[in-house]
């Protein structure tokens, strides 16, 4: 039986608990598996990855909002772009977005050796930039992983693109437990955004626990 990479994603949820429920889950698509060893062992920033539990969640929520239109923000090697891929009918489309070229270079080949991958526009650069020239309550479905002195700034663009009734995923907001006591910029930035949507009347909006954090957050009508 082939070993599989484990990571200790986060000390907010126990090691154990994360591993149960990979266990527990339906294994990904073989490209995805190979995406997942590759960015756990061969790039600098593992816990950038998200792996199969929160791959598998997002493709249940694609599959179960009946998404069309996505925008990913945060590429990193493209497991979250090609796990909701996967779930999209053939008319569906994914603008990916990523600010570091190297990434954008390694996304794109994976991408290119699947025909979801022909789903996704990958768009290199700045993730505020590109949000802003999408249109207006288009999109159906957000996912945010970037920048997380970011979120602020790109939540409410995303809330800008979405339509009413459209979806957002945002990622890391227990940002590793530090948000209870938040001392450095990025720990202070995601403890902000939080409080943030929390009193947003626009967002109806569901904290969980899932690796580490995942806000669900509905555009709810003016």
């Amino acid at each position: 039986m082939k070993s599989e990479p484990i990571y200790c994603f986060m000390d907010a949820v126990a090691g154990e608990a994360e591993k149960y429920a990979r266990d527990h889950s339906s294994p990904m698509s073989s490209l995805l598996e190979e995406m997942e060893h590759f960015s756990l062992t061969a790039t600098p920033y593992p816990s950038m990855l998200t792996g199969r539990v929160e791959g598998r969640f997002l493709q249940f929520i694609t599959g179960l909002c009946g998404a069309r239109r996505i925008v990913d923000i945060g590429t990193f090697t493209g497991y979250s772009a090609l796990s909701m891929a996967e779930a999209l009918s053939d008319e569906g489309r994914i603008i990916t977005i990523e600010r570091d070229p190297r990434f954008a270079e390694i996304a794109q080949g994976f991408f290119d050796r699947t025909p979801a991958g022909g789903k996704i526009t990958l768009r290199q650069g700045e993730a505020l930039e590109i949000l802003k020239s999408l249109p207006d309550e288009e999109t159906d479905l957000v996912f945010l992983d970037a920048d997380k002195g970011q979120y602020a700034a790109c939540y409410g663009e995303a809330m800008r693109i979405l339509r009413t009734g459209g979806l957002m995923l945002v990622d890391n907001v227990l940002w590793y437990g530090k948000i209870f006591a938040p001392k450095d910029e990025d720990s202070r930035a995601v403890a902000e955004f939080n409080e943030l949507v929390k009193g947003d009347p626009r967002a109806e909006k569901l904290f969980l626990t899932i690796r580490d954090g995942l806000y669900i957050i509905r555009k709810r009508a003016a």
